[in-house]
């Protein structure tokens, strides 16, 4: 399943020496084409990689993360 997301900036993070991101809007691709999923992660919340957004992805629609691929929009 392809995820296609506009990044927000975020803050330091104590965690990685770098910053995180925040997901402005994501939409899913499929056989109809994409659809807005953003209403189903938390924008509040701070990434620190793409393969974390991945990971919650795949957490939320019940995949593996290797059935999960993300990109960003740019």
């Amino acid at each position: 399943m392809l995820f296609e997301f506009t990044r927000r900036d975020g803050a330091p993070s104590v965690f990685n020496d770098g910053t995180t991101f925040h997901v402005d809007q994501i939409n899913r691709y499929g056989e109809a084409g994409s659809t807005d999923v953003s209403h189903l992660i938390d924008k509040s919340y701070g990434y620190h990689s793409s393969r974390e957004l991945r990971w919650h992805l795949a957490e939320r629609f019940g995949l593996t993360p290797s059935a999960v691929a993300v990109r960003e929009a740019h």
